[in-house]
């Protein structure tokens, strides 16, 4: 246990900024909501620097903070390569998938799935999206948070994950997503400005007194197994990396680009994470693209992506490095033969990074930094699942002519009941499970996303793909999902085979069911009648739909071409550094 000595200061500085918190989701929040649109979507108002901030803010959270930096310490940089590659899947947001979602004039993103293609469909994706919600966003989340209270406080966990659930998403409920959104611009620079400071102070660290690059220096070294200590764990430790790997086969913790027996990053996963995660993750998981729907118009849609896609190049060096530097700090756990438990202990690298190297008051500030992650993701969530259970499944099912006050309130009570079931899971995970965060949410990602990513993008590719299409590859490739696991776990749990190293790790299951989508639905749509009626073009892709070309901006320094250029160039230098720089 890690007992926090915090100064007066830093209390001062932690309920400093939740005073300036709950300021602006009181002031965003006022006013009388007069339609479903302004309690879900802001009134579409939001300008572009609320979507990216708001955007990427629901992304980050304790999976991050907590779990991600805990896979670095064990995995290296590779498990970077999720959040630069989503720049790619921003790519395709940006220049493809914006204009079909604001042009389809929809609340949800299961409600655009009905018009391309049925009703089943969007009832189907709706109730998988909620029950995501909880087990694979906010359950998760709020367990990650509840580490932060055990460590830094001594709480008791069930008390600390109940704390954390009651306390994160309470202006949510009350204000809608215009307090979400614009809580989480506030949330989105403390968090970097607070995560920098950790890198930075890790690095100053290692230096011993000898500076920045010394640091720095210390940091690939070990990393790359130059030190004899760092060398033996890495090659005593290579079969629980590589599925059916030998104690010290070779394992470059410093690359980007792993083979595919690799547990959570083979090379396949940044390749082709976009279609079997980005698809759905970025452009039909609600809790995302919300924000998308309330955007101003098309070039703040636009722009706010954009600005996302930098914070997305910028968030390995706060989430990802803290990892390495521990590493390279040697702590303890590292020298225990037990997989299980050095997992479990990577959790809790982030708040021992704070306590042993972060100074009076910057604790308060990074505290805050933590909780406003938390806050952040669990305020999104809850918004976009009381969006979808009010107008997908309440609205569209039971109730259909009522007021709009109706279902505001049906959507705030609705909210608070899926945050006490989430509570409930992160329990769970506190008081049973050994795991880290970050592979935990990865392995849930990697197997709801697949079906619904290869759907979207042939339904949107293709007009010929129908509702009953849709459906029919949907149940397959769960169905397949759930075979893969059941190798996993059962016939391959105990094998070194060739076919276990290709199955057990998540992604390759992932790619697997995403590929045997595309074949169902393919063949589906060939072998059934094309759709009876004509689509419309805001449905499926035309390069001559007109709005493909708004919302572009005019001059350069406003011009969305421009500086998705500059960020496109930024991802392949830092890709080809880490591929082939320290190789």
């Amino acid at each position: 246990m890690t007992n926090f000595d915090l100064h007066l200061l830093d209390y001062l500085a932690f309920f400093g900024y939740f005073i300036v918190l709950s300021f602006i989701g009181f002031w965003y929040g006022r006013g009388k909501k007069e339609d479903a649109a302004d309690y879900f979507l802001a009134g579409k108002s939001l300008p572009w620097y609320v979507v990216g901030s708001s955007y990427i803010a629901a992304n980050i959270s304790t999976e991050h903070f907590i779990g991600l930096i805990g896979a670095a310490v064990i995995y290296g940089i590779c498990v970077a390569t999720g959040e630069w590659s989503t720049v790619i899947a921003f790519t395709f947001l940006i220049w493809l998938f914006i204009p079909y979602l604001l042009t389809s004039k929809v609340l949800t993103a299961p409600e655009f799935l009905e018009k391309r293609f049925n009703r089943h469909m969007r009832l189907i994706f709706a109730m998988v999206s909620i029950l995501a919600n909880v087990f694979a966003f906010m359950g998760p989340v709020i367990y990650g948070g509840s580490l932060i209270l055990t460590e830094f406080f001594g709480m008791n966990a069930i008390l600390a994950c109940v704390l954390i659930g009651t306390t994160t998403g309470g202006w949510v409920i009350w204000g809608g997503l215009k307090s979400a959104a614009f809580m989480d611009v506030l949330t989105i620079l403390i968090m970097i400005i607070g995560g920098l400071s950790v890198t930075y102070l890790g690095l100053l660290h290692l230096g011993g007194g000898n500076g920045l690059l010394v640091g720095f220096r210390q940091m690939i070294d070990t990393n790359l197994g130059q030190l004899a200590w760092s060398q033996v764990w890495i090659e005593e430790q290579v079969p629980n990396i590589l599925k059916g790997a030998e104690k010290g086969s070779k394992y470059d913790r410093l690359s980007v680009i792993q083979p595919l027996n690799h547990y959570s990053n083979p090379w396949t996963h940044w390749v082709f994470s976009f279609f079997y995660i980005g698809l759905w993750y970025t452009v039909i998981n609600q809790t995302m693209v919300q924000k998308i729907f309330a955007a101003k118009d098309m070039y703040h849609a636009r722009a706010g992506m954009v600005l996302a896609s930098f914070y997305k190049l910028l968030l390995p060096i706060i989430v990802v490095f803290p990892g390495l530097i521990y590493f390279a700090m040697r702590p303890d756990f590292l020298a225990s033969n037990d997989w299980q438990f050095m997992s479990d202990e990577a959790n809790k690298t982030y708040i021992v990074m704070i306590n042993t190297l972060v100074p009076t008051v910057m604790k308060g500030i990074l505290l805050a930094a933590l909780f406003g992650a938390i806050q952040s993701t669990v305020s999104a969530v809850l918004n976009s699942t009381s969006t979808m259970l009010t107008v997908d499944i309440y609205q569209e099912y039971f109730q259909q002519d009522r007021t709009p006050q109706h279902y505001i309130r049906y959507g705030r009570r609705i909210g608070l009941i899926i945050l006490i079931i989430s509570i409930l899971f992160a329990i769970i995970l506190a008081t049973v499970t050994q795991v880290n965060l970050f592979i935990l949410i990865q392995a849930l990602y990697t197997f709801i996303a697949p079906p619904f990513s290869a759907v979207f993008l042939l339904g949107v590719l293709w007009k010929r793909v129908n509702g009953l299409d849709a459906v029919t590859t949907v149940i397959a490739a769960f169905l397949m999902a759930g075979f893969l696991k059941f190798l996993e776990f059962g016939p391959l749990a105990a094998s070194n085979s060739d076919l276990a190293g290709l199955i057990k790790p998540f992604a390759n299951q992932a790619l697997i069911t995403w590929c045997f989508a595309m074949i169902i639905c393919t063949l589906s749509a060939l072998i059934s009648p094309a759709p009876p009626d004509p689509l419309s073009e805001d449905l499926t892709f035309s390069i001559k739909k007109g709005t493909l070309w708004e919302g572009l901006g005019g001059r350069w320094y406003n011009s969305i071409f421009f500086w998705w250029s500059l960020s496109i160039l930024l991802l392949v230098i830092i890709i080809f550094w880490f591929s082939v720089g320290y190789s």
